[in-house]
């Protein structure tokens, strides 16, 4: 699609496998401000988490994103409509979704354009809601360090211009809607080291820098972890901050 800046299809099979799931009381929270719930679109589904969360609590959710391979990889739900659709031409009717989400996703997006499919697509009173999360924390010492130099230092020339707004949780983002407070959980996830590894090779700066140097730098740091790691449990806890931004 014309100024689709696709990061994800190559990966698509390993988003859908190892992306983290968002808390369950988020779409508590988001299905309870919605004036209804028969219907909510999710753009920019990527594998369908956020569209697989919403399908508990809405009759329907249509799921679309721009790249054909993530759509046809994404997690089946009988509730759940997927389809490949530009953020800016949903092709969904006027006024017919209680609620639209974006979860990882609005730093990607042409924002005048998808704010304007938005509050056309919107029913009266509906909510808009998107969310990112940063980077993710295990131990608060010698595992952490390791992760963060690979970060800021192995894969941080890689990292797309849009990177910053999900540093800044979105907040440098503008967002045209009458806000809501939403008090939320972080995102947490109980991972071997082979998952995390696996969640981290699917970062677009991971994917750029196998790209440029041909190497991917990830089966290296696994090396590093490892005996950190194997010091202790070999499944750990890890927790991502979760900044959501939502409005009428």
């Amino acid at each position: 699609m014309p100024g689709f800046a696709d990061h994800f299809s190559i990966i698509a099979a390993e988003y859908a496998a190892y992306r983290p799931r968002y808390p369950e009381p988020l779409f508590d929270s988001l299905a309870a401000l919605a004036p209804r719930r028969d219907l909510a679109w999710d753009c920019a589904t990527g594998s369908g988490q956020a569209a697989v969360g919403l399908a508990r609590l809405f009759d329907r959710v249509i799921a679309t994103d721009a790249s054909r391979s993530q759509v046809e990889r994404a997690t089946p739900h009988p509730r759940v409509s997927y389809s490949q659709a530009s953020a800016e031409a949903s092709g969904l009717p006027a006024g017919s979704a209680a609620l639209i989400t974006v979860a990882q996703a609005l730093h990607w997006l042409d924002l005048p354009g998808f704010y304007a499919e938005a509050r056309r697509v919107l029913a009266p009173g509906g909510l808009l809601a998107v969310w990112t999360y940063g980077r993710h924390r295990v131990d608060g010492g010698p595992i952490d360090a390791l992760l963060n130099q690979f970060y800021d230092q192995i894969v941080g020339p890689y990292w797309a211009p849009e990177r910053r707004h999900v540093e800044s949780g979105y907040r440098t983002l503008p967002f045209p809607f009458d806000e809501l407070a939403l008090d939320v959980p972080p995102m947490v996830a109980c991972w071997t080291l082979p998952q995390m590894l696996g969640y981290m090779g699917t970062w677009s700066a991971v994917v750029r820098c196998a790209e440029v140097t041909g190497s991917n730098p990830v089966p290296a740091l696994g090396d590093r972890l490892a005996p950190h790691w194997n010091a202790g449990a070999p499944v750990r806890r890890l927790e991502w901050p979760l900044y959501v931004r939502a409005g009428r």
